[in-house]
């Protein structure tokens, strides 16, 4: 105990702040990947922040080894100038105790995540360091990943043996957060091996290229139970775009109908429980790696492809999961689903 003689509802008070202040230092650790990603044009989805550390989703991939490293290196410099600050006003600065100890356990904390985060291994910082470096030196995307991804693994299974160790010949619990943290980094880093093999099994291919033309659509006027009479049940397939005088309006698929009352059909269109076109569609133009994001997080599984504001195709993450497979004999349908699942949780850690 660094700050010893204090009464119990100071401590409480102490925890509780500093708790807080921990999560808004992994937040700015976050922001700094997120601003850099900014910076070469790469879009920000979002930032979940996790018991372990958080995590910046990014809406494509760095267009370069360079943007790679700056981006990688950006969230460790954070916590470096957080690290430092927090030490030097706790150790120079004549504060309350309380403040002192807050800020020095602060100070701990914040470079010891920079030391856990710049080890070399795939998801961690510094194996995107690694993947940047390698990148840039053999000029190949998906070799550097594969080295930093074995890195990652190898990492992960250490933790998780680790973890095991202590539990079983020391009875020491905390070895179950290491078990679990040596899963993430395990399962993050085989989903970036898997990923940039997609990434490569789809190198110069748009949605275009991957899509159902001319699928079965379906007007927005028509009722539920016409839908489902006259159009789910003549084809049978999982998702329809539904078209309102000729344009796009959105995507429905034959389970939403199943959440109604079947009471209900008769009276309701099809336009009340679709998808909202905005929501679920993408240009024909994307580059499909770019589209795979998209498609793991599409509530259907499937997005409308638009061509001048006009319907042009339907795209499902299963049939872009088959492209991989005849492409690469690494990959196959189910393998890829999994991964991009995964990397889309686990995009930036």
């Amino acid at each position: 105990m660094t700050n010893p003689g204090l009464d119990d509802g100071t401590y409480l008070a102490m925890a509780a702040v500093a708790t807080v202040l921990f999560f808004a230092s992994i937040l700015l650790h976050e922001l700094g990947h997120a601003i850099q990603a900014g910076r070469d044009g790469i879009p920000i989805e979002g930032i979940t922040l996790w018991v372990f550390g958080g995590i910046a989703s990014l809406g494509g991939q760095p267009p370069s080894a360079g943007a790679e490293f700056r981006m990688a290196i950006a969230g460790p410099a954070v916590s470096l100038a957080l690290g430092v600050a927090c030490l030097a006003a706790a150790l120079g600065l004549p504060l309350p105790d309380a403040v002192d100890g807050v800020l020095f356990w602060l100070g701990q904390i914040n470079v010891y995540l920079l030391v856990f985060n710049l080890i070399p291994a795939l998801p961690l910082d510094g194996g995107r360091v690694l993947q940047a470096f390698l990148w840039a030196r053999r000029r190949d995307h998906a070799s550097a990943t594969r080295t930093a991804g074995a890195l990652g693994r190898a990492f992960g299974k250490v933790m998780i043996a680790g973890g095991l160790l202590l539990l079983i010949f020391a009875g020491d619990f905390s070895g179950a957060w290491f078990i679990f943290l040596g899963w993430f980094v395990l399962a993050a880093a085989e989903a970036e091996v898997e990923g940039a093999s997609a990434r490569l099994a789809l190198g110069g291919l748009s949605a275009a290229d991957a899509m159902v033309r001319n699928p079965v659509t379906v007007d927005g006027d028509a009722t539920v139970e016409d839908f489902m009479d006259e159009v789910f049940l003549a084809t049978r397939h999982t998702a329809f775009p539904v078209v309102d005088r000729g344009r796009i309006a959105g995507i429905v698929s034959f389970r939403q109908a199943l959440n109604l009352p079947r009471s209900d059909w008769p009276a309701i269109p099809v336009r009340e429980i679709m998808l909202p076109a905005d929501e679920a569609s993408i240009d024909a133009d994307t580059p499909l790696f770019d589209a795979l994001p998209r498609l793991a997080r599409a509530p259907l599984q499937r997005l409308l492809v638009r061509r001048h504001g006009q319907l042009a195709g339907l795209l499902s993450l299963t049939d872009v999961a088959r492209l991989i497979e005849a492409r690469s004999r690494s990959a196959s349908p189910a393998r890829a689903v999994r991964a991009e699942r995964r990397r889309v949780m686990a995009a930036r850690s």
